[in-house]
């Protein structure tokens, strides 16, 4: 005890000393990231080793200075170059890679399927989706018995709820109808600012009329249309290289997210909701299934799918943001799994924005279940689980692709059932935990969809989705 008291009396009094030495251990170990890379060790093995140094480093941390410890808050400062900065070169180039992806792949669909067949089997396929993830949250809380009854809430968890029941102003005010309307681009230059929940949407439905409307220029003037194909081709070019140079980070991103998760989290609190937590990822796990056996419906072999998109999904675990993977969503179905260009963009720009079967599926299903026994309503009962369920799926559209995505789509569905939403604050504390299998979800939905979308079609190239994952994608980052 003398000598623990005595080493807290120094750290107390040296605490620049100690940031400096963490940021010292944390450069070796991305100094140890870009060594596997330069000696080509594969971008699976890099990405997996980005995790685990990330969980290690994270946890080191937390054991040393303890909870909400300031010396790791200003080491997570740091870390948040490497880390935040990674997610959001991403982001960034989210809107140049939906608009020329996109132009480019219906101006090219001549001969192929149609833009309508592909965008109606993609949103299909995430609302089906997103209704059976609806469905295994509701029986996963039934079987774990999940309550809202009896659990605490501290600071943290009420100024939460104040602030959910503040925001339920703003999402009672817009009803299903004018859900709608907010696709519609108004400001496409706004919406390419990502300043809406639904800007990713958007911009997705302006970069289609573009496409149609160029090739009604090339019908009627063919020299004119042939300029503007050449010029998004090289775009496309361009936005795609710039692409792989930004996943070629993704070890490196990687370890400082989990690093920074792991060191800042309240394991006392995940342990008092550690009930909550086990359902979720029941549920979770459970869907992950689904989304195999959809795609081995198709004739597609799960286990390699699943192997195929593992870098993928663990960004999107790490990361928790939907729309900053849209670019490593797209470059995995087109490289690994050989879908094309055209169905690849549609599914992960919608499935980013519609039908997310953790953030919009799960979740609020879970919740719903959790309340309804505060309000005199049996969550076991058919009428329930058959009007949540039918809710959940249309409160599904145009949920956002970042960070507080599940937050907007529960407020959403309680309101809508009248359900006093101040009570989701009381998970605020496994939140974090939680939105990161959440996310990887939403994203494997999208691949899914993608996946099953071009095997229906018949477009998908089998001998890239068959050939072994380090010949194709690793040699692209």
């Amino acid at each position: 005890m003398f000598v623990n008291n005595n080493l807290a009396l120094f750290i107390a009094h040296h605490p620049i000393s100690f940031v400096l030495f963490n940021l010292a251990i944390f450069a070796l170990l991305l100094i140890l990231l870009g060594w596997m890379q330069v000696k080509h060790i594969s971008f699976n093995r890099r990405v997996f080793s980005g995790l685990i140094l990330g969980i290690l480093f994270g946890a080191v941390l937390q054991c040393c200075y303890g909870v909400n410890s300031e010396i790791i808050q200003k080491t997570v400062d740091y870390m948040d170059i490497v880390g935040v900065g990674y997610v959001r070169l991403l982001q960034m180039i989210v809107i140049p890679l939906i608009m020329v992806s996109i132009i480019s792949a219906i101006i090219t669909l001549q001969g192929k399927a149609s833009l309508g067949k592909i965008s109606a089997l993609t949103i299909g396929i995430l609302l089906f989706t997103t209704m059976i993830a609806a469905l295994i949250g509701i029986v996963t809380a039934d079987i774990f018995h999940l309550t809202a009854e009896g659990i605490t809430a501290g600071t943290a968890e009420v100024q939460r709820g104040e602030s959910l029941q503040h925001s339920l102003t703003h999402i009672q005010s817009m009803s299903f109808a004018k859900l709608i309307i907010e696709f519609i681009p108004l400001n496409p230059f706004l919406d390419m600012t990502g300043a809406r929940k639904t800007s990713t949407i958007a911009t997705v439905i302006f970069a289609v009329i573009i496409g149609i409307a160029a090739n009604g220029v090339a019908r009627k003037k063919a020299d004119i249309f042939s300029s503007f194909a050449t010029f998004i081709k090289v775009a496309h070019a361009i936005v795609m290289r710039i692409v792989t140079l930004v996943l070629r980070l993704t070890p490196f991103g990687v370890m400082a997210l989990m690093a920074k998760m792991i060191s800042g989290s309240d394991y006392k609190s995940i342990v008092n909701l550690v009930n909550f937590v086990l359902a979720s990822y029941c549920a979770i796990i459970a869907m992950f299934l689904v989304h195999l056996l959809f795609v081995s419906l198709v004739g597609l072999k799960p286990w390699h799918f699943l192997k195929k998109i593992f870098p993928l999904l663990l960004f999107a675990f790490t990361s928790r943001t939907s729309a900053g993977s849209i670019p490593f969503n797209v470059k995995t179905q087109t490289k690994t799994l050989g879908v094309p260009e055209s169905i690849a963009n549609f599914a992960a720009s919608f499935g980013a924005t519609i039908g997310q079967n953790g953030c919009a599926g799960i979740y609020p299903a879970m919740l719903v279940v959790m309340i309804a026994p505060t309000q005199g309503v049996d969550p076991t009962s058919l009428s329930f689980i058959l009007s949540t369920v039918a809710i959940i799926t249309i409160s599904s559209l145009g949920v956002a692709g970042v960070g507080g995505g599940a937050t907007f789509a529960a407020l959403i569905v309680l309101s809508t059932l009248n359900y006093p939403v101040a009570l989701a604050g009381l998970l605020i504390s496994v939140e974090p935990l939680i939105d990161m299998g959440r996310t990887a979800l939403n994203v494997s939905g999208s691949v899914t969809a993608g996946a099953v979308t071009s095997r229906i079609l018949g477009q998908t190239e089998m001998s890239v989705f068959n050939n072994d994952e380090d010949v194709t994608f690793n040699d692209q980052v």
